[in-house]
């Protein structure tokens, strides 16, 4: 499977798995300086998603999840620093400092959050495919949730709705095995969420997220499929969180020799010996690459730090949008 891809994908994913888990991992670093507060779920462990959902996709088409979303958010295109000036509540935050960990956003970069309410974003991605399929676009909807949100009411709303109006979306629910700290056998006889989509005659699959080649071309099938007007898809796509749910998970769930198992899979690491032992990539190359991730990283925690606060009269700004309707009595 390697051999389909060319040496610089493999290093367009090494390079950006790598700034998705560092990012995290100075998240989490400050987290527990109180630097940043409130609640932060991190991605490390999941990048692999991120990474072949990037290259199987174009620019222009939308990317929308849940609360876990600075990796998303970063693969999109939202910068560093303006993820990192969110997370510690600064003006020049990605959200202006008002929507911290859990509402990242990025218009420009077509990622449209960051939701904190648990499968809410499933209805809104489905809103955003009928909003690409209305105006006659060839752009599809990518919309993450985790197998906790699989049990939420607005799932099969939305998937009835989507498959009846074939919009063109792809569900893609990150199975990293817990919905908070319960794992999916404790939520469900049925343990293959892909089979959820077959009430529905949707098509499915079930995807290796440790993976990027596996993930990439999952989700370059589905992706065709919907930009051809064939209707949405649904790819479990199998992953693993190393850290907890938040940074205030003690993670009692599960074991170590489980997390250790995963760990052996881990896709950074994956596509680092590929690089190293297929293209030949040398030892100097993959230094040129850890310094850049490094340095990006570090510039966005000197970023926030010298960004200044929301000012006080953007309070109430971006809460409701006035409308002169006739109907409406001040």
């Amino acid at each position: 499977m390697a051999t389909k891809f060319s040496k610089e994908t493999y290093l367009y994913w090494y390079e950006l798995m790598l700034l998705l888990r560092r990012f995290e991992e100075k998240a989490g670093q400050l987290y527990g300086m109180q630097k940043i507060r409130g609640f932060c779920h991190l991605y490390i462990g999941q990048e692999a998603v991120a990474a072949g959902c990037m290259t199987a996709t174009n620019p222009d088409d939308k990317f929308i999840t849940a609360y876990r979303d600075h990796a998303l958010a970063m693969a999109k295109g939202v910068t560093a620093k303006s993820c990192m000036a969110e997370l510690y509540g600064k003006a020049t935050g990605c959200s202006k400092g008002k929507g911290g960990s859990m509402h990242f956003f990025g218009v420009k970069e077509n990622f449209f959050g960051g939701h904190g309410i648990v499968g809410a974003q499933i209805g809104t991605g489905a809103g955003l495919a009928f909003a690409e399929k209305y105006n006659g676009t060839k752009n599809v909807v990518l919309c993450f949730f985790g197998d906790g949100a699989a049990r939420q009411g607005m799932l099969h709303e939305a998937f009835n709705m989507a498959m009846l109006w074939e919009l063109p979306v792809v569900f893609i629910c990150e199975n990293n095995q817990y919905a908070m700290g319960t794992s999916v056998a404790r939520t469900s006889k049925v343990l293959d969420i892909s089979k959820i989509a077959d009430a529905y005659e949707m098509p499915a699959a079930s995807v290796d997220g440790m993976s990027p080649e596996a993930v990439h071309n999952a989700v370059l099938k589905a992706v065709n499929r919907a930009r051809e007007k064939g209707g949405p898809t649904l790819l479990e796509i199998n992953t693993y969180r190393y850290k907890g749910h938040s940074m205030s998970d003690p993670q009692k769930y599960r074991t170590k020799e489980e997390l250790e198992t995963y760990k052996e899979k881990d896709p950074i690491e994956y596509v680092l010996n590929l690089l190293k032992t297929q293209f030949k990539v040398s030892d100097a190359d993959i230094e040129v690459i850890n310094e850049r991730v490094k340095n990006e990283v570090e510039e966005s925690v000197q970023f926030a730090e010298e960004s200044p606060w929301p000012s006080d009269d953007e309070l109430l700004k971006d809460v409701y949008i006035q409308q002169d309707y006739p109907f409406i009595v001040d």
